[in-house]
């Protein structure tokens, strides 16, 4: 289905009122901070990115269709399981809750609606053959996993809460999701839906839209229900955080990790798949569902490197590598045949 075209300024969401989050240990001299010092794509780099993306031609992406499965999803959801839909948005399934996660169904990943990054492939799954959702979670505002089409219409369809690091409201606000409906979250917070818990908990990233640097939180996710535990990376850097997180809340049945849209320029906010890996061993995690690639040419790398890459190195971890839409539960079986480098890509 497509989703109608926004103005661009309603796209771009709105800013968080200065200083209303003053008490969070992230936030200081009018922004949200990372924990450990980070570097950001230096002013002096810039120039060379936007040389190196007019040069890039067709690196970044598929030389063919890229495959898609039918997601088989179960009438009610089941203890622990996930589908993929391309890029981060997966499709939870905890304690027999279903729990959306940075869902994106617009076709570019930008304000406006005729440039920017396009999707290489359909979402596998219409926006109205989803299930009644206990909760949707955002990791951050990046147009990549904040899409202003998609909360719009789960906002009007779905009786759901959205779960969001602080100042993400906000835009929620804008787009006219009600305030009861919103749950805004620092590091180490939970919310509970019955007994699905929520907790928001450390990354290494950055936000905004548009705006001045990072003027809302970003996290990565623990959900919880019973003895079953997922953790959502959303889009993260390596940080020694992954290490504590282990240790509070793992192990965990399922990690769910960026891999792809990494540069030596940009080295602290996106992992390489080597760097997923290792998140994944000190999370305690059994099996390891890899997102941030496929779907968007964010990046340098070949389309199809940061999965390679991940599968040549993955040394006993469990790694599913589903298509979009195929869905993969961690106690069973999982896939692993290389689709990626079928004819034509």
């Amino acid at each position: 289905m497509t989703l109608q075209r926004l103005p661009l300024l309603r796209s771009l969401g709105t800013r968080p009122p200065a200083d209303a989050f003053a008490d969070s240990p992230q936030y200081r001299d009018g922004s949200f901070h990372n924990s450990r010092p980070s570097r950001m794509v230096e002013e002096t780099s810039r120039a060379s990115i936007a040389r190196d993306f007019a040069r890039k031609g067709r690196t970044g992406k598929p030389s063919g269709p890229v495959p898609l499965a039918t997601p088989a999803l179960p009438a009610t959801a089941d203890q622990c399981a996930a589908t993929w839909l391309g890029h981060a948005t997966v499709l939870l399934e905890v304690g027999g809750h279903w729990v959306l996660a940075d869902p994106v169904w617009s076709d570019r990943v930008s304000p406006a609606s005729r440039v920017g990054p396009r999707r290489h492939h359909p979402v596998p799954l219409a926006l109205r053959e989803l299930p009644r959702l206990s909760a949707v979670l955002i990791s951050h505002d990046h147009y990549d996993h904040l899409d202003t089409g998609t909360i719009e219409w789960l906002a009007r369809h779905q009786e759901v809460v959205f779960v969001v690091p602080l100042g993400i409201g906000s835009h929620l606000r804008h787009w006219g999701v009600p305030e009861q409906r919103i749950v805004e979250l620092d590091w180490g917070q939970s919310h509970t839906v019955d007994d699905l818990v929520l907790t928001c908990t450390e990354a290494q990233h950055f936000s905004g839209r548009l705006f001045a640097p990072n003027p809302t939180l970003w996290s990565s996710w623990v959900v919880a229900a019973g003895e079953r535990r997922v953790f959502f990376g959303g889009d993260s850097g390596w940080t020694d955080a992954f290490e504590a997180i282990g240790s509070a809340y793992g192990p965990f049945d399922l990690t769910v990790l960026p891999i792809g849209a990494y540069d030596k320029r940009w080295p602290d906010v996106h992992m390489d798949p080597a760097e997923a890996l290792r998140a994944h061993r000190v999370l305690g995690g059994n099996a390891l569902l890899p997102i941030h690639w496929a779907t968007f040419d964010l990046a340098f790398h070949r389309w199809a490197e940061p999965i390679e890459w991940l599968v040549r190195e993955a040394d006993g971890v469990r790694v599913a590598a589903p298509m979009p839409g195929q869905r993969v539960t961690p106690d069973g079986a999982l896939p692993i045949d290389a689709w990626w480098s079928g004819p034509g890509r």
